[in-house]
């Protein structure tokens, strides 16, 4: 089983803010990256991007640093092959990649949180499909052939993940911003590359990660 250590804590804080609405949209920012929101809120410089429709989850950003907000679209027309059969079962699903990848189960299920809020049709704004936010040629190099098709884009995407894991390996880090920005901008800077939304995506995950064994050895 490929391990993936407690690298990053992550806190957040209360603040009062001036609320401003939006709904299912990208924040594109300067330097090329886009997150995901729910909605927004700016404060002074600042704004909000609350990344589920909950309170608990957000990034802060320099409003500064956002070009621009883009609508996410959803690809929402069910092809027949998913009409006629049961949706999958997602936990199934990434049991299975967990047992071909001998990546951690939890682990896995953060990086789909992240992605895509585990939303099967969900296309990003440079048009990344599916669970874990396959792009069209890296989903075409996995031999994924539909990638808004639960099973395969699971599986074409913890392959991905895992490859990147023995590139550096086992560094979840490093991984995590390779699956992110790309080996090549890893292998340049050394490390994590010094973009915002980069730092912010692998922090989310290891956050997310940690929640989840902190929550399981507390159920123990």
């Amino acid at each position: 089983m490929v391990q993936v250590k407690d690298w990053i804590q992550v806190g957040v804080c209360c603040l009062g803010l001036v609320a401003s609405a939006a709904a299912a949209e990208n924040a594109v920012l300067k330097n090329g990256f886009a997150i995901r929101h729910e909605r927004r809120q700016v404060n002074g410089l600042n704004t909000r991007l609350f990344l589920s429709t909950g309170d608990g989850s957000f990034v802060d950003v320099a409003s500064a640093d956002i070009d621009k907000f883009e609508k996410v679209e959803e690809v929402v027309a069910p092809t027949p092959e998913m009409t006629a059969s049961p949706k999958p079962d997602l936990k199934a699903l990434v049991k299975d990649a967990s047992a071909k990848t001998l990546i951690d189960e939890d682990f896995i299920h953060s990086v789909i949180r992240a992605e895509s809020a585990a939303r099967v049709r969900a296309v990003s704004a440079k048009g990344a499909r599916g669970l874990m936010q396959l792009m069209p040629a890296t989903a075409k190099e996995l031999g994924v052939q539909d990638a808004f098709n639960e099973a395969q884009n699971i599986d074409g995407g913890t392959r991905h993940l895992k490859a990147l894991l023995d590139r550096y390996h086992g560094d979840a880090v490093k991984a995590l911003a390779a699956y992110n920005a790309g080996a090549s901008r890893v292998d340049r800077y050394k490390g994590v590359p010094p973009y915002r939304e980069t730092r912010m995506y692998v922090a989310k995950i290891i956050r997310d990660y940690n929640r989840a064994k902190l929550t399981k050895k507390s159920g123990d």
